[in-house]
């Protein structure tokens, strides 16, 4: 209820300039964040843990700063910095029970769905409001003020907490330290899973099987040649996305509403990002040019489209696993992945790939995520974009996700995965492929036609080439040598000379394609 005389029991009145509003009486957010509760019941979603990190970090840097210029007296700087740290776990009472109490009830506070409006205001205003309410009682414990929450004659959301801010700089300066601080929690998950595909590749090396394109019989490859590809594959991806987080340690704090600095003082712009980086150990810059920093959220693509990239590159991994892994007897039977759960409630017995189908999963929600994150990066107008909580809430999410998909990954799955190594070499000796080494012996068209011959008959590559002479067992055995096979050169180096049948002339040197 609005412009009440007085708050029925339990709670609070608290003003802003569209009227008055109760709150409860126990809350440590205000009258704005109310007002955002009420209009914004979209997922039941809180802001991500990292997000409510990077924003009170934000007002802690700035308050130490605005300190720094003489704007912000002692005691309101005090208490601001107190009440930070009270959320952040970093007071002198933090590791305490009480302690570890209060920084729930205080995160607690943080009620914003990430679906709202207003370019991150009411993520803002929430934080403004926590931490000026925590800041009356810490002063009130000093002596200073009533001690009620609400009674911002004390300490303002706006006028201290806020000062020398605006929505427009500390919403997004808290977007790209919330989306750096999950990147590196990430890298180290990341590192995990490749390791664990490097690892396999070692164990895997002397695994023999057939090669495949278009889903068809290809010369042969290593297992192990393939997980190392899975591995560097990764490493490249995860260079990508390093590369884009150094594009999102440019921050816009100081550029208040448009990118022009209004009520921010130069001194105060320079101190603040020093102090954020001093808070957070990230490695953050001011922009180069506050207006275009502010307009453009193009940085915060990069990272969310180097996401979409590994997520596209693990899907492709996921098939191939799949396939691999099909069976147990009707399949390719390659490799085996660890068994997780039964797969079936009518079928007996049956195992199915559930580690697989759920990175599986992760990765087509993370292409979502990217494509919602370009969307909204389009979708500014002059000096802001307002679709920033967007922005932030899809980047985060696809980063906790991947963070935790690929942890589990790795330890679920890929460190337990296990080669068929005769059912591998026994597909490899009937691959019809396995006419591809002959080429450049015996010719393109020879080849195909002992090739062709193989699948209709049923007989081995081999087994042709002995029926028709073409070569003897031990010159066979040199030519169509599988570890040969899978490294650069002609097996056999030109060294054996084919009986040509009737009708075929050798070519005279290496000849064949590629494809």
């Amino acid at each position: 209820m609005t412009d009440r005389a007085a708050p029925r029991p339990g709670f609070r009145l608290e003003k802003d300039p569209l009227g008055t509003l109760e709150v409860p009486e126990d809350a440590y957010y205000g009258v704005q964040t109310e007002r955002a509760i009420r209009n914004f019941p979209i997922s039941g979603r809180r802001p991500d843990i990292a997000l409510v990190r990077a924003a009170v970090n934000v007002k802690k840097a700035a308050a130490r700063a605005n300190h720094a210029t003489g704007r912000l007296p002692d005691h309101l700087h005090a208490a601001i910095v107190q009440a930070a740290d009270e959320i952040l776990g970093l007071a002198p009472a933090s590791a305490t029970e009480e302690g570890k109490e209060l920084q729930a009830r205080l995160i607690d506070a943080f009620r914003v769905d990430p679906f709202q409006a207003g370019a991150g205001v009411s993520h803002n205003m929430n934080s403004n409001e926590v931490l000026a309410n925590r800041a009356i009682e810490i002063l009130a414990g000093l002596g200073i003020g009533s001690g009620r929450r609400g009674d911002y004659a004390v300490v303002s959301p706006n006028d201290h907490v806020n000062m020398a801010q605006s929505t427009n700089d500390t919403f997004p300066t808290a977007m790209r330290v919330a989306t750096l601080d999950r990147i590196r929690e990430f890298m180290p998950v990341l590192d995990e899973l490749i390791g664990a595909f490097d690892d396999r590749a070692l164990a895997f090396d002397g695994v023999l099987k057939s090669g495949r394109t278009h889903m068809q019989d290809a010369v042969p490859i290593r297992l192990g040649q393939e997980f190392a590809a899975y591995g560097l594959t990764l490493k490249r991806a995860q260079a990508r996305i390093a590369a884009a987080a150094e594009g999102i340690e440019e921050q816009n704090i100081g550029a208040t509403a448009v990118g022009t600095g209004l009520n921010a003082e130069p001194a105060y712009i320079e101190a603040v990002v020093g102090f954020l980086s001093e808070q957070t150990g990230l490695r953050l810059r001011t922009a180069e040019h506050l207006v275009q920093a502010t307009q453009s959220m193009a940085p915060m693509l990069d990272v969310s489209s180097s996401l979409r990239a590994l997520a596209v590159d693990l899907a492709k991994i996921m098939e191939d696993l799949l396939l691999m892994s099909s069976g147990p007897r009707t399949g390719f039977a390659e490799i085996r992945l660890p068994a997780k759960q039964p797969g079936s409630s009518i079928m007996p017995g049956k195992v199915n790939p559930v580690m697989v189908e759920n990175l599986s999963m992760i990765c087509y929600h993370v292409i979502g995520n990217d494509t919602a994150v370009a969307w909204a990066a389009s979708r500014g107008q002059l000096e802001l974009n307002v679709m920033m909580p967007l922005i932030a809430h899809e980047t985060l999410e696809a980063l906790e996700v991947l963070t935790t998909g690929c942890g589990q990954f790795a330890r679920e799955c890929v460190a337990g995965i296990e080669a068929d190594v005769e059912r591998s070499a026994w597909l490899l000796e009937q691959s019809s492929a396995m006419a591809t080494p002959l080429a450049p012996y015996i010719g393109y068209a020879l080849a195909a036609a002992i090739a062709k011959e193989a699948v209709a008959t049923g007989k081995t590559i081999r087994a042709l080439v002995l029926e028709k002479g073409i070569f003897t067992r031990e010159e066979l055995d040199v030519i169509l040598d599988p570890h040969e096979l899978t490294e650069p050169g002609v097996a056999g180096g030109f060294k054996f000379e084919p009986r040509m049948p009737p009708g075929y002339d050798r070519p005279t040197g290496p000849v064949g394609g590629g494809g």
